[in-house]
């Protein structure tokens, strides 16, 4: 089965360069789930537990048991191969706010 959009996989997001988010960590697939099927790669957002609550980039939420943010400016695309597995999904409220955030940051004015 192809990764759905709103589920929240481990993955591992080395090596990275700079100030990219790294280390094996939780990321939110993100991607139409018509492009998960057909395509090698996913788009994701991966999820820390530095919380930020002034920045209108990133998404609290509880993931895991602990909160947590999804980082939507290091939005980025990896391989199906760097996942390592379905934890969690995101509820409809919280994909509603994620696609909210997604379209300020990244759509049209």
């Amino acid at each position: 089965m192809p990764p759905k959009r709103y589920e929240i996989y481990f993955a591992d997001l080395n090596p990275a360069l700079g100030s990219e988010l790294q280390k094996t960590r939780p990321v939110v697939i993100v991607s139409q789930h018509a492009m998960n099927r057909f395509l090698e790669t996913v788009v994701v957002c991966p999820l820390t537990s530095r919380l930020h609550p002034q920045w209108r980039s990133r998404l609290q939420i509880r993931s895991t048991e602990k909160p947590s943010e999804i980082a939507v400016d290091q939005i980025r695309a990896i391989s199906k191969k760097r996942l390592r597995g379905c934890i969690a999904n995101l509820s409809d409220a919280e994909a509603a706010e994620l696609r909210s955030i997604i379209t300020e940051m990244y759509g049209e004015p």
